[in-house]
């Protein structure tokens, strides 16, 4: 399985693509059931799964939910070193480049390459960048680093392209968990207009409004969590909304139920 080439091309295509994020510590056998049946249902693309911190020695299990009910490539979104499963199909390996705690930057990474390696699953450098939110989120505290301020897209820009000029096949921008506002509209327009790589958003979107907004000012990829989580449902309108986005239609006719 070769994701991150299918996530490049679907870029260079202009396809705008939906991943869903799954927290393992908050997942039971029931909510993956639903929530994987409703991502297949709402022509989801991929199905991202971590957090920040995790408590409970479920990973593998959640994969393997997962994938009885769904189809969908699966990928570790790690919040530590121990977030390493190779019963994934890929792994974002996360350059937290917003930050300057040099264990978030490549110390952890040391830590994890030989198990990575080992494991077999594909690696996807993801240089990501933590922005504000309006409150200090759980990836904010754990990684120790400050996120980018809110009104100050030229920092972004600058990370970014200094992200892929160092290597990195993608930039993640997150307002984190919980967020209180997804990431400025004007910083992911100044970011998708300054790189040439695959772009993913994530954190604060709640309605398939802003994911329309964030897919329109260039996000290549949005990715939903607690919306997921809380209101399981809003999955198939978020899917609603990349469908008329990739269909060439206008915002104004799209109905949501």
């Amino acid at each position: 399985m070769q994701l991150l080439k299918d996530i490049e091309q679907q870029t260079l295509k202009g396809k705008k693509q939906l991943a869903v994020l799954v927290d393992p510590d908050k997942s039971t056998r029931s909510s993956l059931k639903e929530i994987s049946e409703l991502a297949c249902g709402a022509g989801a693309d991929y199905i991202f799964i971590g957090g920040s911190l995790l408590t409970r020695d479920n990973l593998s299990f959640c994969i393997n939910e997962i994938k009885t009910h769904c189809e969908l490539p699966v990928i570790l979104f790690p919040g530590s070193v121990f977030q390493v499963d190779p019963s994934a199909d890929a792994l974002l390996l996360l350059s937290l480049i917003s930050g300057r705690n040099p264990d978030m930057l490549i110390g952890n990474h040391v830590v994890a390459a030989s198990m990575i390696r080992h494991s077999r699953l594909e690696v996807i450098p993801t240089g990501y960048m933590l922005v504000e939110s309006g409150k200090i989120t759980s990836v904010q505290y754990m990684s120790n680093t400050m996120p980018i301020p809110f009104d100050k897209p030229d920092i972004a820009i600058s990370t970014s392209l200094a992200g892929e000029m160092l290597g990195l096949k993608i930039i993640f921008m997150d307002a984190g968990s919980g967020a209180l506002h997804p990431v400025p509209i004007d910083m992911v327009m100044g970011v998708k207009q300054s790189i040439r790589v695959p772009l993913i958003v994530g954190g604060g979107i709640r309605t398939p409004e802003t994911a329309f907004e964030i897919w329109e000012a260039g996000a290549d990829i949005v990715t939903i969590g607690n919306v997921a989580e809380t209101h399981p449902e809003l999955i198939l309108d978020m899917g609603q909304a990349k469908k008329e986005l990739n269909a060439g239609n206008p915002q104004k006719n799209i109905k949501f139920v």
